[in-house]
């Protein structure tokens, strides 16, 4: 089993799939909780020089308080990672499948709700 939903975006830059991405999350409940600039932490911290990489922490605030009610620590696994990144012909999008991230937790309630996650979140990365 993969464990993201990936889709390939050509002949555009990273900042206008991040304008798209973001939308498109917004469209399906999302908001951005965190961002890190991997690229530019990397050449901070230890001075290595990598391509465009972003991480995108989203989070849907009704499926959050859904899954943790069902399972309180979940939030160690939360948000829901979206990446951007520049590669060989053009910016990938990736997103966490809450489905394959939560299979080490015995809770079908909580499996349910990552289902529904997963869709929206696939939703998104088609859409941007």
């Amino acid at each position: 089993m993969t464990y993201t939903i990936n889709r390939m975006i050509t002949d555009t830059d990273i900042d206008t799939v991040d304008a798209r991405i973001r939308v498109a999350l917004a469209e399906k409940g999302f908001g951005i909780l965190t961002e890190i600039d991997v690229k530019a932490t990397m050449k901070k911290k230890i001075d290595a020089d990598i391509d465009p990489y972003r991480i995108l922490g989203a989070c849907n605030p009704n499926m959050a308080y859904h899954a943790i009610g069902v399972e309180p620590r979940v939030g160690a696994m939360l948000p829901c990672n979206v990446i951007l990144r520049s590669v060989n012909g053009g910016i990938e999008i990736s997103a966490i499948d809450p489905v394959a991230s939560m299979q080490a937790i015995e809770n079908s309630e909580l499996k349910a709700v990552a289902g529904q996650v997963r869709d929206m979140l696939g939703a998104a990365v088609k859409a941007a």
